[in-house]
């Protein structure tokens, strides 16, 4: 058995999740945070990567002590942790997990959001958290933004929306639901898929922005998807707007009962 526990953390001061040397990771803070709470070894596997300055609600690892045991009853063991974790990074439920499940190869989905806050001056209480555009926004933006965002739903082959050098297996991803929500000045990107490519989210969020200012018209977007290149897409979104949201499994394939 192991632990399946679901983190959220600021960003801003890692440099991704996956552990490197002589560098601040979620993953390496974790793991180190963790052999120290149990005094012993264990083996911290992520649902994915993040890059530097990508946030996270809903992260979801499984930590595996080497004798397969649950020292701490899954219920008990966000609280058991809290006093040991940063101000940046925390875990708030645990549950316990068969051996054999994976973080990431189980997953059937993820959903990712990400913030852009459209206003003439910066705001501080959005520093690191959205990506802050001083140019002004079509009166219309959020209707041409989930127009375009329609587009992107099925299964289709996203190589224009996929950061170059990017080492899949095939561009091909299947986008469940795609579009924008506005309150005030603060727009939210959701895209819920069953996988993504290298900085795709990131792409599409750049070529909304592109449509919500005319660069791009609304329907434009099923032109570039299917024309497969990259140029034809708006620029990438910086890291810090962009946040993990949850992470979808199907709970009947592995949960198991936490410990009384």
């Amino acid at each position: 058995m192991k632990y399946l526990c679901y983190i959220r953390y600021v960003g801003t001061h890692f440099c991704g999740f996956q552990a490197q040397k002589e560098k601040r990771t979620v993953q390496g803070t974790l793991t180190e945070i963790l052999e120290q709470f149990f005094e012993s070894p264990v083996m911290v596997t992520g649902c994915s990567r993040t890059d530097s300055g990508v946030h996270a609600d809903g992260f979801a690892l499984t930590v595996a002590l080497a004798d397969g045991s649950l020292p701490v009853p899954p219920e008990k063991l966000s609280l058991a942790l809290a006093p040991y974790m940063p101000p940046d990074l925390s875990l708030y439920r645990a549950q316990a997990v068969e051996d054999g499940f994976h973080p990431r190869y189980d997953a059937k989905g993820k959903e990712y959001r990400y913030s852009i806050l459209a206003v003439p001056v910066a705001n501080p209480f959005y520093k690191d958290r959205a990506w802050q555009v001083y140019y002004p926004f079509l009166p219309d933006a959020l209707e041409r933004m989930n127009r375009a965002a329609s587009h992107l739903v099925g299964t289709h082959d996203f190589s224009a929306f996929r950061a170059e050098g990017s080492p899949t297996k095939t561009p091909v991803r299947t986008v469940f639901d795609c579009h924008v929500e506005r309150k005030d000045a603060l727009y939210t990107v959701v895209v819920t898929g069953d996988g993504f490519l290298y900085n795709m989210v990131r792409i599409i969020t750049g070529t909304l922005l592109a449509v919500a200012t005319g660069r791009i018209a609304p329907d434009a977007t099923a032109d570039i998807l299917a024309s497969g290149n990259r140029t034809a897409a708006g620029a990438t979104a910086p890291p810090e707007g962009l946040c993990l949201a949850r992470v979808l499994y199907d709970e009947a394939d592995f949960l198991k009962k936490t410990r009384d």
